[in-house]
């Protein structure tokens, strides 16, 4: 059984950072692509960055240069290291997990491993 773990949440003010991590267990950590999605009040789930098995990372438009995905094979962690946060950053954070068939194309997958999700609020 697939369980991810989400941990890290909080308030900020803007400009701050913060890193939230993801604590997987029950599968073969280093042969899934993982990803962060985010859903803020009204609006749809989205994804955000994901990082594929042999480390090659993705990362959406809105994040780009502020956020960083990483992992620690050995801790089966996932980790999303958020600077230069916005009041438009506030939303409900996810990690997601699904097996890996290679060449970083994890952004156009559908995930089927989800964490309950952890709360980010960045006031200005």
């Amino acid at each position: 059984q697939v369980q991810l773990v989400e941990s890290g949440g909080g308030s900020v003010q803007a400009g701050g950072s913060l890193r939230l991590s993801c604590t997987a267990s029950g599968y073969t950590y280093r042969t899934y692509c993982m990803g962060w999605f985010r859903q803020a009040p009204g609006k749809e789930r989205g994804g955000i960055t994901f990082i594929d098995s042999d480390g090659t990372t993705s990362y959406a438009d809105s994040v780009k240069g502020r956020f960083t995905i990483s992992k620690d094979n050995a801790k089966n962690t996932l980790y999303l290291q958020m600077n230069s946060l916005k009041p438009e950053d506030t939303a409900m954070y996810y990690c997601a997990a699904e097996l890996s068939f290679g060449g970083g194309y994890c952004y156009t997958y559908e995930y089927t491993y989800w964490g309950q999700g952890t709360q980010v609020t960045v006031s200005s």
